[in-house]
């Protein structure tokens, strides 16, 4: 999937996201959460539980449990989840759009401004001189190893932070 299309196809269900909140179906519901998560799915992986409960996506607070819902508390709900699952198709939007982060399933470049294999995607040549990385940052492998060493340096002037600087009196020591 190409940036742009991940683009399109996320506003799109943006825009149905927030039909839902003027005209609330639990049929639609169900059919666009199935849309928009084979969508974030490709592009973002499968979400497990923790990620859902993080994004609060599918958790309305006042979940009728037991009997049918009257037709107030259904759409009450559907709004509720079609507002919680539009925020994070946002944050979607947010993350590919503005910020240009790479994304799983991402064919025909790595972003705006940035230069992918070669120059390929986008209009900008590629840039000449030591190979450079997504975002147009200088490659890891550069200077891999001396960052590496330069570290160890630094943690080895470190190691005796965890010696006791003072004795302790037993009864703190337990």
């Amino acid at each position: 999937m190409t940036r742009d299309e991940l683009i399109d196809r996320t506003k799109r269900l943006i825009a149905e996201g927030e039909a839902l909140l003027g005209a609330p179906s639990l049929d639609a519901l169900q059919a666009w959460l199935r849309r928009s998560d084979e969508l974030l799915a490709t592009a973002w992986g499968n979400m497990d539980r923790y990620h859902l409960a993080w994004l609060m996506v599918g958790k309305p607070k006042g979940t009728v449990r037991g009997r049918p819902m009257t037709p107030d508390e259904e759409a009450a709900y559907v709004r509720e989840v079609a507002g919680q699952k539009t925020s994070a198709l946002r944050m979607s939007l947010d993350a590919v759009e503005r910020q240009g982060m790479p994304f799983r399933g991402e064919t025909g470049g790595i972003g705006p401004g940035g230069t992918g294999r070669g120059g390929e995607s986008g209009n900008q040549p590629a840039i000449a001189g030591p190979p450079r990385g997504r975002f147009d940052l200088p490659s890891e492998a550069d200077d891999l190893a001396e960052r590496v060493r330069l570290a160890r340096e630094e943690a080895a002037r470190h190691v005796a932070h965890d010696v006791p600087r003072a004795p302790r009196p037993e009864r703190m020591q337990r």
